[in-house]
């Protein structure tokens, strides 16, 4: 059986985000998630929507065979009882694919890294954009 990990932080979820792990999920059997853990997210705001609310849409989907939170201290720490066979990134996520797989190795994990190239094309497939759709038809409203 080949396993499959996805990862992400899920805040708002879009379409985008099912693109990505139908995706994910096409490249073998299973699909394992972790949803990022509130501290460990450094390239964007902290989410709004707390960790474990974010876990429990993930683990809602049909799609999903297991989703669980990241580390608060390694983000590899999850992949030595996972043991994933593919790790998928999405096509806009901010790893670097190279030193992610040089970083694996490096820890005696074997897993071949995937980008994702396919995405949903809609306007509203990104958090940033949703945030900032409502926060324009909020202003609206108030004037």
């Amino acid at each position: 059986m080949v396993s499959v990990l996805a990862t992400g932080t899920f805040e708002i979820l879009h379409p985008g985000h099912l693109t990505y792990l139908r995706c994910a999920k096409s490249l073998g059997d299973e699909l394992i998630v972790i949803v990022a853990r509130d501290k460990m997210i450094k390239h964007k705001r902290e989410p709004t929507i707390p960790e474990q609310q974010r876990l429990e849409m993930i683990q809602s989907l049909s799609i999903v065979d297991r989703a669980i939170l990241g580390s608060e201290r390694d983000i590899f720490e999850p992949l030595y009882e996972i043991k994933p066979d593919i790790i998928a990134l999405g096509y806009d996520q901010c790893f670097d694919a190279d030193e992610l797989l040089e970083q694996l190795h490096k820890r005696g994990l074997e897993a071949k890294v995937v980008r994702i190239k396919e995405y949903h094309p809609g306007k509203l497939c990104r958090c940033s954009n949703i945030v900032e759709q409502l926060t324009k038809s909020i202003r609206q409203e108030s004037h």
